[in-house]
């Protein structure tokens, strides 16, 4: 559990960087490929890209250890970090009603800590590896094609197309049970890894430049956690200690509520908001 809050640290601060370097990219044209290789020229990008590739080290450590459920809420609760950690250096302020989100988010962490079992042992079948697969590669290709997507469900579709390549990602860590060169070539799950990280990233970053970015987030929260989260308990044999699936449950959906609650934190500032921050920063 502390590698998973150690990674949504890394991956909270990592967003509030991310956010303000998508919209300093500015519009332009060519696509999303093209939107992330001019995010890709920006320091605070590059550092959160860093940042993530920290917290995906803490991340596999958690799954190699702890339910998918846990790991995945606690990611969720990557929010509440942005919110508490970026709000004073974007300017914004937490509401009374936000500072009680976050402190639903710990309760429900604390939750999920106390009633969390073991790893289930269950090695994951060959048909879950390929269907990773071609989730992580369907979402390369909504990553792709996002920029022609239109209306009020942009943001929606970008944000759980991301979290589904998060999610991707989290149940293809536990299908790879051998890290020698061999077996890696032939295990799709070890493509999926790669490719849904990979789809997960342009879609966010889409998301985080253009639309409803509190949309997006909301739903990339939802992609990530509920869906490996029932992978884990149905396929791979993930349990609750005995007698508290109750408070796993519960913890579970108190910790989501809570990080949807802190959705709006996801969102960069606009372009403006964000050169006055800068310029405050170095007047100081």
């Amino acid at each position: 559990m502390v590698c998973a809050l150690g990674a949504a640290v890394c991956f909270g601060t990592a967003t509030v960087l991310q956010a303000v370097a998508a919209r300093q990219a500015g519009p332009g044209g060519g696509g999303e490929a093209a939107l992330l290789l001019r995010a890709l020229r920006q320091w605070r990008y590059l550092a959160g890209l860093a940042l993530d590739g920290l917290g995906f080290l803490f991340q596999i450590a958690a799954l190699r250890s702890l339910p998918i459920y846990a790991v995945g809420a606690a990611l969720a609760a990557s929010l509440a970090v942005t919110a508490v950690a970026g709000a004073p250096l974007l300017g914004a302020r937490l509401s009374g009603v936000e500072w009680g989100a976050v402190g639903v988010v710990c309760a429900g962490l604390a939750m999920l800590g106390l009633a969390s079992g073991p790893q289930g042992g269950t090695a994951g079948s060959d048909a879950l590896r390929w269907v990773m697969l071609a989730v992580a590669v369907g979402m390369l290709l909504l990553g792709l094609a996002g920029g022609r997507l239109s209306g009020r469900t942009r943001g929606l579709v970008l944000g759980l197309g991301s979290g589904f390549g998060f999610g991707v990602v989290e149940v293809s860590v536990r299908l790879i049970d051998s890290l020698a060169p061999g077996a890696l070539l032939t295990n799709p799950a070890a493509y999926a890894l790669l490719i849904g990280g990979g789809a997960a990233f342009l879609l966010l970053t889409s998301a985080l430049q253009r639309g409803s970015v509190t949309t997006a987030t909301a739903g990339m929260v939802i992609g990530e956690t509920i869906g490996p989260a029932l992978i884990g308990v149905v396929w791979l044999g993930d349990r609750t200690r005995e007698g508290l699936a109750w408070l796993a449950v519960l913890g579970f959906a108190v910790a989501v509520a809570g990080a949807l609650a802190l959705a709006r934190f996801g969102e960069a500032p606009a372009a403006d908001t964000a050169e006055d921050a800068g310029a405050a920063s170095a007047q100081e």
